[in-house]
């Protein structure tokens, strides 16, 4: 085999058990024009498809929990929560996924769609996976799943609401790599259908000197309201935090912007809102309070945008500086 870069120089055979493992030799052109000689062992265990089952109505997905002895072997329980999954042996993806669905989760489902191919372990096993989402609802449901007893199935069905399966990747409790793809395309798929809830993040009391002065307080506000608007017309829902930190401070006793009343609820507020957030948008200059945001929403894997056109809908406002 050889391509303009890549020679195999030589193949052994080391098993023909259950799928092929073989020793192989090559020679390839590196970027700088010399040529590398490496020996890899190579797993063929043919291509795969799978598939995640979602109801929108009900905010539900299908997934399956098996024992896979590999993750025992390391370290795991063993006991996997997957989505639906199997090997080709000859078969279309989406032939093969339907019947793997039905077989697993007891769903003949209609719809599919085929949302990416992926090489999962590509340092050693040739294998891509074909990854499927579709919908289910109640009456797609014709058998028990459980998979096949004379291949050694023992799947049990879960119904997990969606909070509960992505809070489950958060915590790790389900850690299988295809699960994990699927349940983060279903989430930005979640997002960007109702829209990113994004709050700015910029300068409120920098440059405001040491009178807090009440109209250079007031602009600060107003760039970030200017952002706003273009993030509301792409489909998102901006929150500008001063628009409920002031008044909660202002509730919890706050005469004088810094005083104790002030200090205890404004940032401690804003804070709170960012864990109900998806995203932060971080403007202007500096700001420690605003950093303080950009660094909760890191803890919190949110992403941090620092231009519209980072923002999906906003590409519109290419070069808008924030």
């Amino acid at each position: 085999m050889q391509t303009s870069a890549v020679t195999i120089v030589d193949e052994r055979l080391l098993s023909d058990n259950w799928y092929v493992l073989k020793n192989i030799t090559f020679a390839r052109t590196a970027r700088d024009g010399s040529t590398q000689r490496q020996t890899r062992e190579v797993y063929d265990r043919g291509n795969g498809a799978t598939i995640l089952l979602y109801n929108d109505v009900q905010r539900t997905v299908v997934l399956t929990r098996q024992f896979r002895l590999p993750a025992f072997m390391n370290g795991h329980s063993g006991d996997l929560i997957e989505t639906a999954a199997g090997l080709l042996d000859g078969a279309h993806p989406e032939e093969c996924i339907r019947r793997e669905a039905e077989e697993e989760t007891g769903y003949r489902i209609g719809a599919v769609e085929p949302v990416f191919e992926a090489f999962m372990s590509p340092g050693s096993v040739t294998e891509r996976l074909h990854c499927f989402i579709a919908p289910y609802g109640a009456g797609d449901r014709i058998g028990a799943g459980g998979g096949l007893a004379e291949e050694g199935e023992d799947i049990e069905v879960l119904e997990l609401a969606y909070d509960q399966a992505f809070a489950m990747v958060a915590s790790g409790e389900i850690a299988d790599g295809k699960t994990i793809m699927l349940l983060q395309h279903l989430q930005l798929r979640q997002q960007a259908a109702r829209g990113l809830t994004i709050l700015i993040a910029g300068p409120y009391r920098t440059g405001t000197g040491t009178g807090d002065d009440p109209a250079l307080l007031a602009a600060n506000v107003a760039a970030m309201e200017a952002l706003a608007l273009p993030l509301y017309q792409a489909g998102h829902f901006p929150i500008v935090g001063e628009w409920l930190a002031l008044p909660m401070a202002r509730l919890a006793g706050s005469t004088v912007i810094g005083d104790s009343a002030f200090n205890a609820s404004f940032h401690p507020h804003a804070l709170r809102l960012l864990a109900r957030c998806d995203a932060v948008l971080r403007t202007g200059g500096a700001s420690t309070g605003a950093d303080a945001m950009v660094a909760a929403a890191s803890t919190l894997g949110l992403p941090v945008f620092t231009r519209l056109e980072q923002i999906p809908g906003c590409r519109a406002c290419v070069g808008a500086a924030v």
